[in-house]
């Protein structure tokens, strides 16, 4: 099976001790399957070699699956991790991702090819990486959506998807 990994940031960091300063790396990983599965992982070590390597084995653990029709997700959602807040609205097919930084990384990653984001609040680039990574496992499944809310599959899809369900179900005159 193979990841995509993505280095969303490496900093460098220090912890103040008797003799002065300590530093360290810290790094921010993005691994993904392009098809539905995607983890973050943060690892700080004294070397960036040892530092990615770290993330990449945490975000590697922490691969969930997520919610997608087609190319994009069922439904908009707005995540707040720290001060930073993400929003994602779903996008017609042909859109694209629209996104920067942290947030585009682990869309695609992920494998969502059409989605429309914004970041709010802060523009710290680990807070709104995990924003977007809890925000899309908050996402429902529309099946199971529609099933408790006693609809048809038509109420609950995305816009660009319900006209093609309801001209289906409408008889010709």
């Amino acid at each position: 099976m193979e990841l995509d990994t993505r280095i969303v940031d490496v900093t460098r960091v220090a912890k103040v001790v008797q003799g002065g300063r300590r530093f360290a790396f810290r790094a921010l990983i993005v691994v993904g399957d392009q098809r539905g599965r995607v983890g973050v992982g943060l690892g700080k070590a004294r070397t960036v070699q040892d530092a990615i390597r770290k993330a990449t084995e945490r975000a590697r653990n922490n691969m969930r699956k997520i919610e997608m029709i087609g190319s994009t997700i069922p439904h908009e959602v707005l995540y707040k991790f720290g001060s930073a807040k993400v929003l994602l609205k779903p996008a017609s097919p042909g859109t694209g991702v629209i996104a920067g930084g942290g947030v585009r990384a682990v869309l695609e990653a992920a494998g969502i090819k059409d989605i429309l984001t914004k970041a709010l609040g802060s523009s710290n680039i680990l807070n709104n990486t995990y924003a977007t990574y809890y925000g899309l496992l908050q996402l429902k499944n529309i099946e199971e959506e529609a099933k408790a809310r006693q609809k048809s599959l038509a109420h609950v899809q995305p816009f660009w998807m319900r006209s093609h369900v309801q001209d289906e179900e409408q008889p010709n005159a």
